[in-house]
């Protein structure tokens, strides 16, 4: 297996198994996944909050059972923010998508499984064109893993602004009209999902540049000073995690641009 990138700001997180269970419940306000029991499990996550995605990725594997979720949260986020190679990076999320898959047989009521299987499909739709994707039919796969995760787990502010990303993605490339009469897409349903995510999830910074960009998507150009309102108060927020960091360092960067 090849080296992953490191994480650019190694050493700023320091979680320790006592540590992140005190921070559990905010670290994990957006994707609404439990506390380990099982201290393998747990150890991976500490990992994952520290940056160290790729050893994040392997103890998740080794661990098995709920260790799925934190390997597919690694490889996801590492392939979203960290992997320059376009082939290395679609091979990830493809790999991610087949392993909660397997998941969702061995345990069907663990929302994090349909929903990494969603986040890493819809990923690689971005990745080699969502018109493509659609074709493919991966688009109500999309969809409809992730209303499967809104179900199990209503609070999932992750699953809704995924599922608001998919409505504003498809309208964006295939119009309304195609949009809401082939894929089930709706402007309205997609703006009120996004609100839906922030309600959940206030301070998530990944929320406001999803729904900042969905917005110009659905409404247009007439929309873009309210969407720089909310980058520039994703990239004036206080990351707690490296993910949380490289959403706010990419919300920086887009500023610049």
């Amino acid at each position: 297996m090849a080296k992953w990138t490191a994480f650019p700001h190694a050493g700023d997180y320091a979680f320790d198994a006592a540590s992140l269970k005190k921070s559990w419940a905010r670290l994990h306000l957006g994707d609404c996944e439990p506390l380990p029991k099982d201290a393998d499990v747990l150890q991976a996550w500490v990992l994952f909050h520290n940056g160290e995605f790729q050893k994040a990725s392997d103890a998740g594997l080794k661990a098995g059972g709920d260790g799925i979720t934190v390997a597919n949260k690694a490889a996801s986020m590492y392939a979203t923010y960290l992997e320059t190679k376009e082939k290395a990076k679609l091979d990830l999320f493809m790999e991610v998508a087949a392993r909660a898959e397997a998941q969702q047989k061995d345990d069907p009521k663990n929302a994090n499984a349909w929903y990494w299987q969603a986040y890493a499909l819809g990923r690689y739709s971005q990745g080699i064109s969502v018109a493509k994707a659609l074709a493919q039919g991966l688009g109500t796969k999309v969809k409809n893993a992730l209303e499967q995760a809104i179900k199990l787990s209503p609070k999932h502010a992750d699953a809704h602004i995924a599922l608001a990303a998919f409505h504003a993605e498809v309208i964006d490339k295939v119009g309304s009209l195609i949009g809401g009469m082939t894929y089930g897409a709706k402007k309205d349903v997609g703006l009120s999902l996004y609100k839906d995510a922030l309600k959940l999830h206030p301070g998530s910074a990944i929320g406001m540049i999803e729904y900042a960009n969905g917005m110009v998507m659905l409404e247009g150009d007439k929309k873009m000073k309210e969407a720089t309102r909310l980058y520039e108060q994703a990239a004036a927020s206080k990351p707690l995690d490296a993910t949380e960091r490289l959403d706010v360092e990419m919300a920086k960067a887009e500023l610049e641009d």
